[in-house]
């Protein structure tokens, strides 16, 4: 008898299997996805999704959730990881610095731009309706995304059980140790209920000899390359104290920093007011206040920090410490995962972590929606933008575009 269904991954699109995919197109689709990515981490995965999964079909919907999978228990943040999983699995080591670089820029710009006018005329309230449009079209993202992956991920009643389950209680108890222990339980769940009948069986997805050239190479050889970026910047920084200070302590925070951008605000905090004086505690809430108001994950805060501190140098600098060092570690993972993915039990685990996820993003998505006024005006638009993202098949880049005039036209 065939193996079952359900412990297999979506196979990838032909197209991805066919060609590998240029570093210029990977570009700027991931600038693409950097540039539409406003409302937190879990909007820039959404995105990611749509893109990468839904209009390009470049990766399979099972392979961007073994990929969150992976970045939910991981330091960092969580979207530049999946970012690097994504560049990984398309365009190995070369591929996953190429996707880092792009998903982080436009935020990083764009933290600049206005990190310089805040410090310089100390209020950014001109923007907020801008951002009060946009946020019911990231809720609409959000659940769109969750629609398609719970499509792809949950295929029997207990997998149903498993995602519906999931969002319950990262509803009503979100955090790092709940992600942790609902990955954990659903992981033991696939392990028991599809381990025997993925014993023996051929994944859809092979490990990592499937992956481009680029992807294959010797460990010492990607060690080298994973290294070139921070061993240059510490040459670079050298000559520089205060560069090289930035660029420490956002290593280290980098490194600790699990459970993604929210979680990670206490350790900033501490760190940034309490630690190293570098923001006052106003200062510190309007930094994070413009975070909802620029592009990409929520660490992109850093930006500002450097830039107070040591201007648009001590901005690279601390931006380079916060998402080098973890993306790093989820470049290696990723290709750890590549070569057990053969494994009949592991893929019978990540059936289970699939379920789980799917159900997670939409929680993501209840978690985004409480945080803003619910008036007829949001949840009407929040309708419009996810009638236009499943019936219309909208780009997500023009939807944001339209809800963010929407919100300074309206709001």
């Amino acid at each position: 008898m065939p193996p079952d269904p359900v412990t297999l991954p979506a196979p990838p699109s032909a197209r991805a299997a066919a060609a590998p995919v240029s570093l210029a197109l990977l570009a700027l689709l991931f600038l693409r996805i950097g540039c539409t990515s406003v409302g937190g981490f879990m909007a820039m995965v959404s995105v990611t999704q749509q893109v990468l999964c839904e209009r390009r079909r470049l990766l399979a919907p099972a392979e961007l959730l073994d990929g969150l999978a992976l970045a939910s228990v991981l330091p960092g943040p969580v979207a530049v990881n999946v970012a690097a999983y994504a560049g990984y699995r398309l365009r190995g080591v070369a591929g996953a610095a190429v996707a880092i670089v792009c998903a982080v820029l436009p935020a990083f710009l764009c933290m600049v731009a206005l990190g310089t006018l805040y410090l310089r005329y100390g209020s950014m309230g001109a923007l907020r309706p801008v951002f009060h449009g946009i946020a019911p079209a990231i809720v609409a993202i959000v659940l769109a995304a969750g629609w398609r992956l719970w499509q792809s991920a949950v295929r029997d009643r207990r997998q149903a059980a498993l995602g519906i389950g999931a969002a319950m209680v990262m509803v009503a108890l979100p955090g790092l140790a709940t992600t942790l222990a609902v990955m954990a339980i659903a992981a033991a769940v696939g392990y028991h209920c599809y381990g025997a009948a993925a014993t023996g069986a051929t994944p859809a997805s092979a490990p990592a000899a499937s992956l481009p050239q680029a992807g294959r190479w010797r460990w010492p050889q990607r060690l080298a390359a994973l290294l070139v970026l921070p061993l240059g910047t510490l040459a670079a920084l050298s000559a520089s104290p205060i560069l090289l200070q930035l660029l420490g302590v956002f290593s280290s925070m980098s490194l600790l920093a699990f459970g993604g951008g929210y979680v990670f605000i206490p350790l900033l905090q501490h760190t940034v007011v309490d630690a190293y004086h570098w923001l006052t505690p106003r200062e510190f809430v309007d930094a994070l206040a413009i975070t909802q108001l620029s592009p990409g994950p929520a660490m992109i805060s850093s930006a500002l920090v450097g830039l107070k501190v040591a201007g648009l140098a001590g901005a690279a600098a601390a931006s380079i410490g916060m998402f080098v060092p973890s993306a790093v570690l989820m470049i290696a993972a990723s290709g750890a995962m590549q070569r057990v993915r053969a494994s009949g039990s592991v893929q019978a685990a990540l059936s289970g972590m699939r379920a789980a996820l799917a159900g997670m993003v939409f929680a993501a998505a209840a978690t985004i929606g409480r945080a803003h006024p619910l008036e007829p005006l949001t949840v009407l638009c929040c309708a419009a933008a996810l009638f236009a993202l499943l019936r219309l098949r909208l780009d997500a880049a023009l939807i944001v575009l339209v809800a963010g005039g929407g919100g300074w036209l309206f709001f």
